[in-house]
């Protein structure tokens, strides 16, 4: 409990002028003893804090740079009206820097035997579950001289989704989808597709598909139409070792990865595919198998929410081993790891036989768009030296690159603005090669 009109008291005790009157303290307690029993009286009609009824609703989750709103009711069930200030605290990460005292301080009034409601309005910073702490509430009496104060516990977790940026993406990617699924006129044809109809030929189309069959029965040159093969497997496997904690720009790598993954699952649920993720450094950190595509996103968004960066070493032949029972028949596996030479060399190409031998791989890594114009800066030594040194980390990611494409994985290598669509289309072609 806190006596915020002690001050005041003191105050008016202090205001008699002791140099030119120095009364006793009889005099003292005559001349204050109104405010005296004007303090006493407002702190006893100041309504307790204690026997409050405190309930939340509202938001459970919400996206990474969008706003939720908590509910909280108040519940006053004594015979004196509630005049208070409430602190409603949460974690620092779920306010805008700056924001927390103004977004979590509220004025309430609440008429005996009533309920009322605030809300409070938070902007999370980080992915991750945001949980509330304590309520402070301060009930006052009608003079305001003195206060009660006290605390409740009113549990309520708020989960801040990965923001989902590539989004704007899916709409060109889901239209190249429908040319390869055959429901525009243009048609692709790769080893492994299946049939589809038959057209007349038009100039530019590949003179394999042309039906010899159906030509000489009608009077017009006839070619075959193929479509994508579906329901194929994709495991997204997402490195979560040290190496996903290195920031490029604002977020860690492990951020850039997580959103390419998200464009990819939704674009492969549409063409009919089945859609895994694995997430792993030295143990599994998350996994989803099994979902329909209709619930194959929700469940990515929400195992990707909580997962952080460890600072450890991926172990590689624990990854590789998960992702082969994860992905018992043929497969694209899409790892999205680093290009970094020594994790590489030393970690994923020794067993990277075992995946290839089986399954199509494709490695995504996040380039730092910096270090592409830190090599092209010129105009004084240091820029010079910093132009070396960028020219250098190019040259190693890129011979890192080949390693693996010489084993036969796709490589991609982009930023992280770029890593989503770059993934997208990647897939998109292995899918119109027919190598899925």
């Amino acid at each position: 409990m806190a006596l915020t009109g002690r001050a005041a008291l003191l105050a008016a005790l202090g205001s008699v002028p002791i140099g030119i009157w120095a009364p006793s303290w009889t005099g003292i307690l005559a001349v204050n003893a109104p405010l005296a029993v004007a303090c006493a009286c407002d702190f006893a009609l100041a309504a307790p804090v204690r026997r409050l009824g405190l309930t939340r609703s509202g938001d459970t989750s919400v996206r990474l740079g969008e706003a939720a709103d908590v509910t909280l009711t108040v519940t006053n069930p004594t015979r004196r009206p509630l005049r208070a200030q409430l602190r409603d605290a949460w974690p620092p990460s779920s306010w805008q820097p700056g924001t927390e005292g103004p977004a979590s301080r509220h004025r309430l009034a609440v008429p005996a035997g009533e309920r009322r409601q605030i809300t409070t309005r938070l902007r999370p910073t980080r992915r991750g579950d945001r949980q509330a702490d304590r309520v402070t509430i301060r009930s006052y009496g009608p003079l305001r001289l003195f206060s009660r104060q006290g605390t409740h516990r009113v549990p309520w977790t708020v989960r801040v989704l990965p923001p989902f940026t590539s989004r704007k993406h899916l709409p060109s990617k889901l239209a190249r989808l429908r040319e390869l699924d055959g429901r525009t006129s243009v048609l692709t044809r790769g080893e492994g597709t299946e049939f589809d109809s038959l057209r007349e030929y038009v100039p530019g189309d590949d003179t394999r598909s042309i039906d010899w069959r159906a030509t000489a029965r009608q009077t017009t040159v006839a070619v075959r139409t193929w479509r994508p093969e579906r329901d194929r497997h994709i495991l997204l496997v997402l490195d979560t070792g040290r190496t996903s904690a290195g920031r490029v720009g604002d977020a860690p790598r492990l951020d850039a990865s997580m959103d390419a993954a998200l464009l990819l699952a939704a674009l492969a649920s549409r063409a009919g595919d089945r859609v895994d993720l694995l997430a792993y450094d030295r143990r599994v950190r998350a996994l989803v198998q099994g979902r329909t595509a209709s619930d194959v996103l929700p469940s990515l968004v929400n195992a990707m929410a909580t997962l952080e960066p460890e600072l450890v070493e991926t172990n590689a032949r624990g990854l590789t081993a998960t992702a082969l029972r994860t992905a018992p028949r043929r497969s694209l596996i899409v790892l999205l790891s680093t290009l970094d030479a020594a994790p590489v060399e030393e970690g994923l190409l020794p067993v990277l036989a075992q995946l290839t031998q089986r399954h199509t791989v494709l490695v995504a890594s996040v380039a730092d768009p910096r270090i592409a114009r830190m090599a092209t800066a010129r105009g004084n030594a240091d820029a010079v030296y910093e132009a070396a040194a960028a020219a250098q980390a190019q040259a190693e990611r890129h011979r890192t690159a080949e390693q693996l494409r010489r084993h036969g994985v796709t490589v991609i290598d982009a930023t992280p603005d770029e890593l989503a669509p770059t993934l997208a289309d990647a897939y998109l072609a292995l899918k119109a090669a027919g190598r899925l």
